[in-house]
C-alpha cells in the first residue's frame, strides 16, 4: 500500500465545510501550505471543482508522493518546494496578490513519522536525523553532540516541556564523552533510564518529549510559524478564510494568539462608533479549538492531539 493510501487526513469534513464558504461556486485559489502527501488537497480540489490550489512543502518526498496523488486534478495544481514562511514568495512568483483560502497542518507527516529513515520515530532504532527537509541543515545528532548543557536544558524545557532536562542532560553530556550519539535507540535507553520510573508510568513515553523538542530545534518549526502565520494572513483575500491544524500545545498557542489579536478592535474602548481602518482583521469561525471526536481517534490514533482554529478575514490587514 502506499503512502498516500495509508495517510488519513484529520478533521477532513470539516475542513471541507469550513472551506466552503469562501471557494464554493466560484474560480478560487488556496494554499495548503504543508500539502505533505496531498490529503486534504485532494479532498478539497474535489469538493470544489474551479478551485486552484498551491502545494507548499520543505520535504522533497513528500511534494513527489503529493504530486503523484494529485495529478488527477491537471493544471489546477502547483507545487511549491519551500518551507511555509515562503508563503508570500510562493503566492507571487505564480503571479497573484492574494488568496482565499490557506491551510496549514503542523507538526510531523505521517510519512515522516513511518519512514523509519528519518529517525522522527522513539519506537523504531534510526539514524538521529530529524530534518523535515534532508537536503539541507543541521540533524538532531548534530544537536545532541555539540549543544552546550545550558542549551540543551532549555531546549528540553521550551520546545519539549521536560520536567525532568537537567537530569537528561546530565546524562547525554556523560554518554556523548564517551561516544557521539548517532541512532535513535541509544537515545532512548538513556531516556529510559534519566526519567524516574514513576513518570515513565503515568507521563507517556518517556522519550515522546526530548523527540518532540529535538525535532522542533531542528526544524526551527516555532520561529519559521511565528513568522508564517502574520506573512500568511497578509495574502488572505477578502472573506477569504485560514485554518490551522496544531498536533502540540506550543504550535496551538502561537496559532491562538496570532488569531485572536487580529480578531480584535483597536478602537479605544468608550467610543461610539468603530474608527476607521481601527475594526476588527478577523472573525474567528471556532469557538476555542475543535478536537477530532472519539469515532475519528478510534480509526486514526494520530487525530487525538489534533486542535483546530479558524478565522475568516473581514477587514484591511494591519
Amino acid at each position: 500500500m502506499s503512502d498516500a493510501a495509508e495517510h488519513v487526513p484529520v478533521l477532513l469534513d470539516r475542513i471541507v465545510e469550513l472551506f466552503a464558504p469562501a471557494l464554493a461556486d466560484r474560480d478560487a485559489v488556496l494554499v495548503d501550505a504543508t500539502v505533505g502527501l496531498g490529503g486534504h488537497s485532494d479532498a478539497l480540489l474535489a469538493a470544489f471543482p474551479r478551485l486552484r490550489l498551491i502545494g507548499l512543502d520543505r520535504d522533497p518526498a513528500a511534494l513527489e508522493r503529493s504530486a503523484e496523488r494529485l495529478a488527477r486534478h491537471g493544471d489546477r495544481v502547483d507545487l511549491v518546494h519551500t518551507v511555509y514562511d515562503g508563503l508570500p514568495e510562493a503566492v507571487s512568483g505564480l503571479g497573484l496578490s492574494t488568496v482565499d483560502g490557506i491551510l496549514f497542518d503542523l507538526g510531523v507527516s505521517s510519512m515522516q513519522l513511518d519512514r523509519t529513515e528519518r529517525g522522527f520515530a522513539y519506537s523504531q532504532d534510526a539514524p538521529l536525523d530529524m530534518r523535515m527537509d534532508p537536503t539541507t541543515g543541521f540533524t538532531a545528532a548534530d544537536v545532541l553532540n555539540t549543544y552546550a548543557p545550558g542549551e540543551l536544558i532549555r531546549i528540553l524545557r521550551d520546545y519539549g516541556e521536560e520536567r525532568f532536562a537537567q537530569r537528561i542532560v546530565r546524562a547525554v553530556v556523560a554518554e556523548r564523552e564517551k561516544e557521539p550519539f548517532t541512532r535513535s535507540g541509544r537515545l532512548v535507553e538513556l531516556l529510559y533510564s534519566a526519567v524516574p520510573a514513576a513518570s515513565r508510568r503515568t507521563g507517556g513515553h518517556p522519550a515522546k518529549r526530548t523527540f518532540q523538542a529535538l525535532r522542533i530545534e531542528v526544524n526551527g518549526e516555532l520561529e519559521v510559524l511565528r513568522r508564517a502565520l502574520p506573512a500568511a494572513l497578509g495574502t488572505l483575500a477578502m472573506d477569504g478564510r485560514i485554518v490551522v491544524e496544531s498536533y502540540q500545545s506550543l504550535e496551538d498557542r502561537l496559532v491562538k494568539q496570532a488569531l485572536a489579536e487580529r480578531a480584535k478592535s483597536r478602537t479605544p474602548e468608550g467610543l461610539p462608533v468603530e474608527l476607521p481602518g481601527h475594526g476588527p482583521e478577523l472573525k474567528l469561525l471556532t469557538r476555542g479549538a475543535e478536537k477530532a471526536g472519539e469515532s475519528e481517534i478510534e480509526q486514526n490514533p494520530r487525530a487525538a492531539s489534533v486542535r483546530l482554529r479558524a478565522a475568516q478575514r473581514i477587514g484591511e490587514p494591519r
